[in-house]
């Protein structure tokens, strides 16, 4: 149990709403910085420097003149200005504004909780691995803009599924977190029971399509096939070769990784009705909210897939997808730690 302590409880469990929020929107901004193209526009770390922005035209040209150096302008962005350069600085910018704010916004209120010895210190074990996952987010985000500054006009889109990865554990663990401080317990996720077993499955079903929506959008590859439900004229792509073993597991290409990413997402679609079919028989009303917002989030997701697609990748709706399956991992979290005791 919590200490007793109502002030200090209600300012922590806030203190981890708004990071969660905070996480929310990184993961928004992060998603609109790649689909912008914007994430190579400042080729060094910067971990301190960068904190204020250009603030004359010398300091504009700098920036501007290291971007050139770099694969992205020579091949593909070599007729951009300095006006149209401060575009896409700004959003890579303002990402990794967000991404230090979270940091210290996370690390100053997590020693005053240790050091008040009010908050169960099991909760602060939890909060200790988010504040190390949160350090090795931004190490990550480097590692990945590094990959693109070199041979490549874009990031490795391995390096961006892990950053993203990572942020979505970042997520739920914090969420996991949320739930338990609300319900004054300390339910542990890893819960191994043939009524446990059916949620991880879809839980890790989800991390896994997420991460294939990263190859995705890495790779560019909703621009190969933007038809639905056939790709082009066919199920299977005719520019896929599955004759050897290897070419089942070739994350390179693009029509294989596309065709991945859609027909998980069927999979987890019916996999989902058949969980709520089986909840629902066993009218099971506490768990009534969280079966229906997974509905709807699953509903909304495909939906914004497909609209995605065949819209020829429009941003807000690409943007919108990418924050959804978030919501969807939540919701089946909160349906999991209801269920499951």
């Amino acid at each position: 149990m919590i200490h007793p302590d109502n002030k200090i409880n209600k300012l922590f469990i806030n203190w981890l709403f708004f990071s969660l929020f905070l996480i929310l929107s990184i993961i928004v901004i992060g998603g609109l910085t790649r689909l912008t193209d914007s994430g190579l526009s400042i080729t060094e770390w910067e971990l301190f420097k960068g904190i204020v922005p250009p603030y004359n035209e010398t300091t504009w040209n700098n920036y501007f003149e290291l971007y050139k150096q770099i694969p992205q302008f020579k091949l593909l962005n070599n007729n951009m200005n300095l006006d149209e350069f401060k575009i896409i600085f700004y959003w890579e910018y303002i990402h990794r504004m967000i991404a230090r704010f979270i940091g210290l916004f996370f690390l100053i209120p997590l020693i005053y909780f240790y050091f008040s010895n009010k908050i169960n210190k099991k909760y602060l074990s939890t909060c200790y691995l988010i504040m190390f996952l949160i350090i090795l987010q931004g190490t990550i985000g480097w590692f990945m803009v590094k990959s693109g500054l070199v041979n490549d006009v874009t990031v490795s889109h391995y390096r961006l599924s892990l950053h993203l990865f990572v942020a979505l554990l970042i997520c739920s663990i914090l969420y996991w977190l949320i739930i338990n401080v609300k319900k004054q317990t300390f339910k542990k996720f890893f819960i191994f029971s043939k009524k446990s077993f059916p949620f991880l499955i879809l839980i890790l079903l989800l991390f896994i399509q997420i991460i294939l929506g990263a190859f995705v959008s890495g790779l560019d590859a909703g621009k190969i096939y933007q038809t639905w439900p056939l790709m082009g004229s066919s199920f299977l792509p005719n520019d896929i070769f599955l004759n050897r073993f290897e070419n089942f597991i070739d994350f390179n290409n693009h029509s294989l990784v596309q065709f991945y990413h859609r027909n998980l997402a069927y999979l987890i679609s019916f996999y989902i009705l058949y969980i709520s079919y089986f909840i629902y028989n066993n009218s099971n009303k506490k768990i009534s909210l969280p079966l229906i917002s997974i509905n709807i989030f699953l509903i909304l997701q495909v939906s914004l897939g497909i609209f995605t697609l065949i819209s020829n990748l429009n941003i807000l709706l690409a943007s919108a997808h990418q924050i959804t399956s978030v919501f969807l991992i939540l919701s089946s979290i909160s349906l999991y730690y209801l269920y499951v005791k």
